[in-house]
C-alpha cells in the first residue's frame, strides 16, 4: 500500500490588517485577535493543519515584529512549528512563499499556503478539496482554492474556470484571473457561471512554486535564494539575510505568479470563508441575535437592530439605533454606518498622520 502524502503547511501571518482598526493595529494584526470566540485567528489556521496523519509540522512566515505574540499563541493551543521564518520587511505574499519553498525540506513536498487572517468554518470540506488536488499538486500545476460565491461581491477578486483536468475529479485549468469587479460584473458573473472568489489559499510542489518564480521573476528568486543561503538560525527560527531580502521586488503570488503561468489549477471549494477583511464581512459572518444585532463584549441594546457592536474594554448600550458598527478599543471608539467599513482604513491612516 503507497504512503500516504503528508503536507507541509505554510502558514502567512506577516499581515496588517488595519481595516479592522482600531483593535487591529500593527503591534496586534488582526490574525492574532480573539475576533470570533476564545481562539485568534493565527491559532484556527494551525487548528486546521493539526492531523500528523495528513501534514507535517507547519513552517510559518511571519514578521520578526511579531515573534513574541506568535510564540504565546501557539503556546497556547500546542501548537509545534517546523520552521518560523521572520521577514526582515515587508515584500508582499511572492517573496514570503519563495521562502518557504526554499525552506521546505525536499524540492518535491508539497505546500499548502494559508494565510493566517482568514476564517474556514466548514473545515471537513476545505480538507476534502485539499485532499481532491494532491494529485493535480503532484503532476506540477499550482492548485488555487476557488470558493463558490453566494453573492456578487465587489471586494475579491475572481478566477474563471476554463476545462477539466484529465484525472481529476475536482480540478479545472484556470482560464483567467479577474480583477476586483464593479458590481454589474459580479452580478454578471455569478448569473454565468463558472467564477469563483479568488481566497489566495494554494496547493503546489516547492519546486513547481520556484522553476515558475524562474521565469516570471528571476530577480525576486535571486533575493530570496541570497537571503536563505545568508540565513541565521536560532533553533526553530529563521532570520532571512535582511538586506537581501530588502533588495527583492515587492510583489503578490497572485500578479507574480499565478496570472502569468500556464498549469494554474482550479479547486471549487465552499467552506465558509471569510476573509474578515472589515468590520460590514464580521458582521455577515457572525450570529446575530433576535433582534438582527451582533454582540461581542460589553454591550446592552433596546429598540436596536442590524448594529454590530464589539467591545471589551467599555460597557456599550444603545438606543433606537439601526445599521451601525460600533468597535471601542482602549481608548478609541469608532462609529460609522454599515457597508462604510471599507473607509476605516483610511480614517486610521489620517489620524496616524495628526499624531
Amino acid at each position: 500500500m503507497p504512503q500516504k502524502t503528508r503536507i507541509t503547511p505554510v502558514i502567512l501571518s506577516g499581515g496588517s490588517g488595519t481595516r479592522l482598526w482600531p483593535l487591529s493595529t500593527l503591534e496586534k494584526p488582526k490574525q492574532f485577535l480573539n475576533l470570533l470566540g476564545p481562539l485568534s485567528m493565527f491559532q484556527l489556521t494551525f487548528q486546521r493543519c493539526a492531523d500528523e496523519n495528513t501534514y507535517r509540522d507547519p513552517i510559518i512566515v511571519g514578521s520578526s515584529s511579531h515573534i513574541d505574540i506568535m510564540r504565546e499563541q501557539m503556546d497556547e493551543v500546542g501548537a509545534t512549528p517546523g520552521a518560523i521564518l521572520l521577514e526582515p520587511c515587508a515584500r508582499n505574499t511572492a517573496p514570503a512563499i519563495a521562502l518557504a519553498a526554499l525552506a521546505a525540506e525536499n524540492p518535491t513536498d508539497l505546500l499548502l499556503v494559508m494565510p493566517s487572517d482568514h476564517i474556514i468554518k466548514n473545515v471537513a470540506a476545505f480538507q476534502k478539496a485539499v485532499q481532491e488536488s494532491i494529485s493535480v499538486a503532484q503532476s506540477r500545476w499550482l492548485v488555487t482554492f476557488g470558493i463558490e460565491p453566494t453573492e456578487p461581491a465587489t471586494g475579491y477578486g475572481y478566477i474563471r474556470e476554463g476545462s477539466k483536468i484529465v484525472g481529476s475529479s475536482k480540478s479545472f485549468a484556470a482560464e483567467k484571473f479577474v480583477e476586483k469587479p464593479s458590481q454589474d460584473k459580479a452580478e454578471k458573473m455569478l448569473a454565468d457561471g463558472g467564477y469563483y472568489w479568488n481566497a489566495g489559499i494554494f496547493l503546489f510542489r516547492a519546486d513547481a512554486y520556484l522553476t515558475a518564480m524562474e521565469k516570471h521573476a528571476p530577480e525576486m528568486l535571486n533575493a530570496c535564494r541570497s537571503a536563505m543561503d545568508g540565513k541565521r538560525m536560532e533553533n526553530e527560527i529563521c532570520y532571512p539575510d535582511p538586506d537581501a531580502f530588502a533588495s527583492s521586488p515587492s510583489d503578490s503570488i497572485d500578479y507574480t505568479i499565478m496570472e502569468r503561468t500556464e498549469k494554474i489549477a482550479i479547486t471549487p471549494v465552499s467552506p465558509g470563508w471569510s476573509d474578515v477583511g472589515s468590520w460590514d464581512s464580521l458582521f455577515d459572518i457572525s450570529d446575530k441575535d433576535q433582534n438582527g444585532n451582533v454582540i461581542f463584549g460589553k454591550a446592552e441594546t433596546m429598540g436596536s437592530h442590524n448594529n454590530l457592536i464589539h467591545s471589551h474594554d467599555l460597557e456599550v448600550a444603545v438606543l433606537g439605533v439601526e445599521d451601525l458598527i460600533i468597535v471601542t478599543h482602549q481608548n478609541k471608539v469608532v462609529i460609522l454606518p454599515r457597508g462604510q467599513s471599507q473607509n476605516v482604513k483610511t480614517m486610521a491612516q489620517m489620524l496616524d498622520e495628526k499624531d
